[in-house]
């Protein structure tokens, strides 16, 4: 095979073994690699009903065909499980080295299953194409245990004495199993949302360490070549002048001036500190340099450094973002630059999703001012927006489960559920995860992307908010588009995320979906059209949601927080508008309709069967040598 290997590394962590499980050529053209194909393996290895920080919850890394091509932003990988935070699908990608390093000695995937009996490291070195030859390794990490992310990562490298081995860890919020605790990999790099870390933690993996031998070849290798410098060349343009210079920080001050930067925990949609912590003041002031994922052309991050020398943790650089930069900041009514920075470097040295810290805390800081937390609640700490010194603090209390942080480890829907009085209508969440920093009441067609994408309240997994911000749609008001525009929205996200390109890369194709497959033609020797990548798109997202059918998704979880549904916005541009209870279900209604859906947002046997999702198309097929076969 070129592009794929046909085959998943599966580790039983309980057991301490490891098989191999071939993956046929049905499945990898159907579902692409990435996302599409971690969704896949995920509802055939996950038992319905698995408790998700239980040992028969797997934790899948999977890479895709694009990896290890040199392609620009194809070195990416998926992570996926059952969210502990939501019940229902959680995926994720990180851009790293890692990801060539997985696919050189695991194949198309590496499965985890089981749980070890105490603190593990797990180190697999080898090569894919050798099976015979792979190298797994159960290590004791006791070590290991309560260092941070960057600590830990370093340890282990110092430990093989290899700087060839590439390393995916947890935390000490992984260790605690917060709901939200990310997992981090080559330097930082975070696969964030949803809790992936925290099923990490319950497995007692702390670290997994892997190092391939082969370079990944591909069918056509001079077209690829050709391609690349094409598409390299185009990449430069692909983000605007201003993503070029401050990365998506830029978004502070162009949403803070349409009136959807959300602040104050959604309170409002405009922020007066928005000039302090805009990406443009942070790259004055801030800035310690530039940066890249692996092998992109592209260079959108930045790392910010505090300015602050007083005592406390979090001191260091940072890669910094516009959500982690709107949660730790406007979200929690907090307009100093240092603290915000601080605040991220302590999430990432937990390992915390920062848009699930920073909301939480939100909720929190609301429940606070509400009279509904005490001072014998939080331990003295005045949980008050724009309190740095509380948010600090705080942070690592959740990191570590201590005191008022246990309640708010769990995430906010949780926490909400335990203090009452109301409290459901300000925790800002979807189906558990909490809301990325879009404002719902002014961005209509994103407001319906929130609801109904799979895994929860996201701006990663639908790029609706395109719409919003072009000339398409009247982004403060709801029409009969809007279904159809979201569903696209989606299945192109889905298309994105398996191949797996950048999102910054979207707009330097020509036509994306006929290029695509393209390159996928010439990566895997598959003839793959235009057409053909279109379905897979629309396949994947509608295995997502039958993922959650299947563990108990119904029509009410599609929905937005109370808050957005009742009070219309107080400041900015958007003053006064609202989005009502019936504008939000007659979107839903028009995007049911789009997919081919229920009324009730099922998913009829007769779609299922023309997407090739029935079950006996998804079944298995033991082969003669006892492997398990996957079409």
């Amino acid at each position: 095979m070129y592009g794929y290997h046909g085959k998943a590394l599966v580790v039983d962590l309980t057991t301490r073994t490891h098989r191999w499980d071939a993956i046929g050529g049905d499945a990898l053209r159907n579902f692409i690699g990435g996302i599409g194909l971690g969704t896949y393996l995920l509802y055939r290895y996950c038992p319905p009903g698995a408790e998700p920080l239980g040992p028969d919850n797997p934790l899948l890394f999977v890479g895709s065909p694009l990896v290890g091509t040199r392609l620009t932003t194809s070195s990416k990988f998926a992570v996926l499980t059952k969210s502990p935070l939501t019940g229902f699908i959680a995926d994720s990608l990180s851009s790293s080295h890692l990801a060539t390093e997985l696919k050189k000695c695991c194949g198309d995937a590496l499965i985890i299953v089981g749980a070890a009996a105490g603190p593990t490291l797990l180190r697999i070195e080898g090569d894919a194409l050798e099976p015979d030859r792979i190298t797994v390794k159960f290590e004791d990490a006791s070590d290991l245990a309560g260092l941070g992310a960057a600590a830990k990562e370093a340890t282990v490298k110092e430990r093989l004495g290899d700087t060839r081995y590439r390393v995916a860890c947890i935390g000490p919020a992984g260790e605690a199993q917060v709901k939200f605790a990310s997992i981090s990999n080559d330097g930082g790099r975070q696969a964030g949302r949803c809790g992936l870390g925290a099923v990490m933690g319950s497995k007692n993996l702390l670290a997994v360490a892997l190092r391939g031998h082969l370079p990944v070849e591909v069918a056509q290798p001079d077209a690829v070549r050709n391609y690349g410098k094409d598409l390299s060349r185009r990449s430069l343009g692909a983000a605007t002048e201003k993503y070029r210079n401050l990365g998506t920080m830029a978004n502070v001050a162009v949403f803070n001036r349409l009136g959807t930067l959300p602040t104050r925990n959604f309170r409002e949609s405009t922020f007066e500190g928005a000039e302090q912590v805009s990406g443009e003041e942070l790259h004055r002031s801030h800035l310690q340099r530039n940066a890249g994922c692996a092998n992109c052309t592209i260079g959108c991050e930045r790392i910010l450094v505090s300015r602050d020398k007083g005592n406390g943790k979090g001191k260091g650089s940072v890669r910094m973002e516009y959500e982690s930069l709107f949660a730790l900041g406007p979200l929690c009514g907090v307009s100093d630059p240092d603290v915000v920075i601080r605040a991220a470097a302590i999430c990432d040295d937990l390992g915390m999703d920062t848009i699930s810290a920073g909301a939480t805390l939100a909720w929190a800081m609301e429940c606070y001012e509400q009279g509904l937390l005490t001072d014998a609640d939080t331990g003295g700490v005045e949980l008050r927006f724009g309190n740095g010194d509380a948010l600090l603090k705080t942070l690592e209390d959740m990191g570590h489960r201590r005191g008022i942080g246990n309640l708010l480890a769990e995430g906010s829907r949780a926490a909400a559920s335990v203090v009452g009085h109301g409290s459901k209508a300000w925790a800002m969440q979807v189906k558990g995860l909490e809301m990325p920093g879009y404002e719902p009441r002014s961005l209509k067609t994103m407001a319906l992307g929130l609801a109904t994408t799979p895994r929860g309240a996201c701006h990663n997994r639908s790029s609706a908010y395109e719409a919003d911000f072009s000339d398409r749609v009247d982004r403060l008001s709801v029409d009969e588009t809007r279904g159809r525009i979201t569903a696209d929205s989606e299945d192109f996200e889905a298309v994105l995320d398996s191949l797996i390109w950048c999102k910054f890369l979207r707009k330097a194709f020509h036509d994306f979906y006929e290029e695509s497959a393209q390159v996928y033609s010439m990566v895997t020797g598959w003839e793959l059209t235009a057409e053909d990548l279109r379905r897979c798109g629309e396949r994947i997202s509608n295995l997502k949601k039958l993922f959650n059918i299947r563990e108990g998704w119904t029509r009410a979880d599609d929905t937005l927080p109370p808050r957005t549904l009742e009070e219309p916005l107080p400041t900015g541009v958007a003053a006064g508008v609202g989005l009502s209870r019936d504008d939000l279900d007659f979107m839903i209604a028009g995007y049911y309709g789009a997919r081919g859906w229920t009324g009730d947002g099922l998913i009829p046997e007769s779609k299922l069967a023309e997407l090739a999702l029935t079950e006996s198309a998804l079944g298995r097929q033991v082969a003669a040598n006892g492997q398990t076969r996957f079409r």
